[in-house]
């Protein structure tokens, strides 16, 4: 299926590694001038280099606001403009309610959450001047089923929900859409971390029994940003193997 994206712009923010790099690849793949982002020079080249197709690397840390907005300016400046874009980061620290100090929340939703608004401040008017664009956001599972152990991830990446939906209703009428998708246990580095590399206990607990594959994930990504997909938007997509048990 031709997706329509050819020669679009598109901006992934974190895209050195993990789902940001598969949601890259993908969109690569499919004709899309892609420019990615990360904080180490030579690992976010690497990973240019092998997505291929004109990738453009950029170094800079979405872990802030200000970061944000200075990766969306410099994919702007490199691409000539973005069509697409991708708001990505690291998660914050493990921790649950009795462990997590007050003083940790700000940097957590600094990460998770005002480098979303951020990102989507810098991009998004210009989408709308031009009457197209596509912001599909990763952001987690946890948003539907909290996870244990992650309240700073659970909270920011929640409110990242709340933000994205309330954008999307007020630039559909532009010809933006604007979702996000909620990825499950995937084999990337972050998962390992946060299960201590005992990924097989991880993988019986998936319906679907075997961990999601971040190329996969990509292709999803990629569809959310076609011209296919141009009637959908304000959802938030969970990519998790069958492992959230609510009905909505």
């Amino acid at each position: 299926m031709d997706l329509g994206i050819s020669a679009k712009r598109a901006a992934v923010a974190a895209g050195s590694a993990g789902l940001g790099f598969g949601s890259a690849a993908a969109l690569a793949a499919e004709g899309a001038r892609v420019a990615i982002c990360g904080r180490d020079g030579a690992r976010v080249r690497d990973a240019a280099e092998q997505i291929g197709h004109g990738c453009v690397p950029l170094v800079a840390d979405v872990g802030t606001a200000a970061g944000a907005t200075a990766f969306v300016d410099a994919a702007r400046d490199a691409l000539g403009g973005i069509d697409i874009l991708v708001p990505n980061a690291g998660g914050p620290p493990t921790g649950n309610f009795a462990t997590t100090p007050v003083d940790a929340y700000p940097a957590a939703l600094e990460l998770n959450l005002m480098s979303i608004v951020a990102m989507c401040k810098a991009a998004v008017p210009d989408m709308q001047e031009r009457g197209w664009g596509r912001v599909v956001a990763i952001t987690s599972f946890s948003v539907r089923q909290p996870v244990p152990n992650l309240i700073l991830s659970n909270t920011a990446r929640a409110g990242a929900t709340g933000f994205l939906k309330t954008l999307a209703r007020e630039v559909a009428k532009d010809g933006v859409t604007v979702n996000s998708v909620q990825p499950g246990v995937h084999a990337t580095d972050r998962i390992a971390q946060i299960y201590g590399g005992d990924m097989a206990a991880v993988t019986a607990s998936i319906p679907a029994g075997f961990l999601g594959d971040p190329a996969d994930f990509g292709q999803v990504v990629a569809f959310l940003c076609s011209e296919h997909a141009r009637f959908v938007t304000g959802v938030h997509l969970p990519v998790d193997g069958g492992s959230i048990a609510g009905l909505l």
